[in-house]
């Protein structure tokens, strides 16, 4: 049987990458979803393509998620097409490089709206729903660099480290009304986002890390689905780490 089977999702930042991967491996179990990206819809083909192929119905929404308007205009198409939203992947995210001493107040102030500010938004335009119901999960996506810091990459590891808080914090507030929420803060993963570092940087990490690789989108997907299904029930507050060791606790 399905493990999402009826469930609605949105999934942010879904259109390439970690989200691309999470919205279809949710459509694989049943889901319907909502692609919700910053980029115009015709680069959400290959996304929507694949859920529908699986069977879920799927809905585009251009969502700017660091913009209140634009997440209150996302949240009501997805109510508007579904009638509800059973699951929020708060996934959207940027990360740009650094150091402290020549970060522009631009700079800090993008990826901190994007990463941090924009899970928040999304979380506060669809948890009410979720509620109402007394039943939700939401899956904010974090980083290995959020617990452990990461050099020119102040902002983006602030960024994270204050999704981590907000999870913990949340989902204190929310668990014993039916809403589960839980982080994953994966480790350096084969997608777009790594394919722009330099050669210098991915070695470097490379010989950090201890399973001696980078992670590959299909190793973090089961994490998305395991939190959002039945299996992921007694999981409350929790930050789970595909990250090939870099970090343990």
């Amino acid at each position: 049987m399905s493990k999402l089977a009826g469930k609605i999702a949105v999934v942010t930042g879904s259109t390439s990458g970690i989200g691309k991967g999470i919205a279809s491996a949710f459509a694989r179990e049943g889901a319907s979803v909502v692609v919700a990206d910053l980029v115009e819809e015709s680069l959400a083909a290959e996304v929507l393509v694949s859920i529908r192929e699986y069977g879920g119905e799927a809905l585009f929404t251009r969502t700017d998620v660091s913009d209140a308007d634009s997440v209150r205009v996302m949240a009501e198409q997805a109510i508007a097409r579904f009638g509800r939203v059973d699951i929020l992947v708060n996934n959207a995210g940027i990360f740009t490089e650094s150091l402290v001493e020549n970060m522009s107040i631009e700079n800090w102030d993008r990826v901190v709206n994007t990463n941090l500010r924009g899970t928040f938004l999304c979380t506060r335009a669809l948890i009410g729903q979720m509620l109402a119901r007394g039943n939700g999960r939401i899956i904010n996506i974090a980083s290995q660099l959020g617990q452990i810091g990461g050099e020119a990459a102040g902002h983006y590891a602030a960024s994270k480290a204050g999704v981590i808080g907000f999870t913990k914090s949340l989902a204190r507030e929310v668990c014993k009304r039916g809403v589960l929420v839980n982080a994953i803060a994966p480790g350096p993963i084969e997608t777009p986002l790594l394919d722009s570092e330099t050669e210098e940087w991915r070695s470097g990490k490379l010989a950090q890390l201890p399973i001696g690789r980078f992670g590959l989108v299909d190793e973090v997907t089961p994490t998305a689905v395991l939190l959002a299904s039945a299996g992921g029930s007694y999981y409350v507050g929790q930050t789970l780490g595909p990250n090939g060791g870099d970090v343990m606790l």
